[in-house]
């Protein structure tokens, strides 16, 4: 026969998990997000993507003049109300003394995977890029091939692939590439939706700075310990996580926020 006393224990106990997991939603996922839809609303967007900036931002110095090798990782805040809680990444190649940089990235119409369908630092719907990482000189030359090789071989280059919840999309691109590239060791940007997404279903693997080690389900939920990102936890896309190393945390909507990155990364 059941106790009632011990139901009610039960009860309870599940009531105090309810209310604990709550709060966790409200603080943790729900109160970031809407302090990042406040910044970027202040910031403003352009009303289409046919009126948005997508000229060069004159980051790069011009191909020509620079004779090393390069391989980078830049990322921009999205067009529109993605951009309250994601950034755009995409891949940048230069052999050494060629006279012309290569980008790579992936794209929500026709054929996803795109060679220069933009500068390689062009704006993204009008917000200025930003570079995550990059190596120089024979670092970079000995990955341009695997890097061209994990472009093409990425497994969701047809088109009707792209999905931009919960991927894949062009950060699952960018992740991928990543994960196929040791070596590369670049962290991405907490803010970009779909890098945890790594195939349907229970997927184990390296993240995408190659320091650690995530798991990921369907990319909805899932958790990451590395060196580089620190210890994440993946709900519905966002990221939370402390990243001890670089004495930060981060939020949904809101990067990372800490001492060596500000308090946060620019918005607008």
């Amino acid at each position: 026969m059941l106790d009632p006393a011990a139901l009610t224990r039960q009860l309870w106990s599940m009531r105090r998990l309810a209310t604990i997991f709550v709060w966790f939603v409200l603080i943790l996922i729900v109160a970031p997000v809407l302090t990042g839809a406040v910044a970027s609303w202040a910031g403003g967007w352009p009303a289409s993507w046919r009126s948005a900036d997508w000229s060069s931002a004159g980051t790069l110095p011009d191909a020509s003049s620079d004779r090393e090798a390069m391989v980078a990782v830049y990322a921009a805040r999205s067009g529109r109300w993605k951009g309250v809680v994601a950034v755009h990444h995409w891949i940048v190649v230069k052999p050494a003394d060629s006279d012309s940089y290569v980008r790579y990235d992936v794209v929500g119409w026709g054929t996803p995977v795109r060679r220069n369908h933009r500068a390689a630092d062009a704006r993204w719907y009008g917000n200025e890029p930003e570079l995550i990482h990059e190596l120089r000189g024979d670092a970079a030359e000995a990955l341009i091939g695997p890097i061209e090789a994990a472009v093409a071989d990425y497994p969701w280059s047809g088109g009707g692939t792209y999905r931009v919840w919960p991927g894949p999309n062009s950060n699952s691109f960018v992740a991928y590439v990543l994960r196929t590239v040791p070596g590369f060791g670049a962290e991405m940007d907490p803010t970009g939706i779909g890098k945890d997404y790594m195939g349907p279903g229970l997927k184990f693997g390296p993240t995408p700075s190659g320091t650690g080690w995530q798991v990921s389900a369907w990319g909805v939920l899932g958790a990451a310990l590395a060196r580089a990102e620190g210890f994440e936890i993946h709900i519905l896309g966002a990221t939370i996580g402390i990243d001890p190393f670089d004495l930060s945390i981060k939020l949904p909507g809101l990067g990372v926020l800490g001492f060596s990155q500000g308090w946060p990364r620019d918005r607008t």
